[in-house]
């Protein structure tokens, strides 16, 4: 790679993430600007899959409320990413947990890391 790219991309990394593992449970909160004035939203949802690396890299949380349920992809070290925090650790012996989709109710419950 460029090495004037590789700086930049060396400046923009976060340093201070928490140690993310597939299977979590994560609140993710970022800055939101709607009209002219920002806001902070959280989103809180199991961690189904990791992408990418360096500046690139995305997580994909799912969270299921009542009979829907939403995925969401984060940049982690995008600047509209305020924090991350780890609510549980998940035991899973899979790197992508998209079977999760097909799981309803206590199917789709991940048994926590103790």
């Amino acid at each position: 790679m460029n090495p004037i790219i590789e700086k930049l991309d060396k400046e923009q990394l976060k340093d201070s993430l928490p140690e993310l593992e597939i299977g979590s449970t994560l609140k993710v909160t970022i800055k939101i600007e709607e009209e002219g004035k920002e806001r902070l939203q959280a989103f809180t949802g199991v961690l189904i899959a990791r992408k990418g690396g360096g500046l690139r890299e995305t997580i994909t949380l799912r969270r299921t409320t009542g009979n829907y349920s939403v995925e969401r992809i984060f940049f982690v070290h995008s600047p509209l990413l305020t924090s991350i925090q780890v609510l549980r650790r998940g035991k899973v012996r899979r790197a992508k947990l998209y079977y999760l989709r097909d799981k309803i109710g206590k199917a789709a419950k991940i048994v926590e890391k103790v």
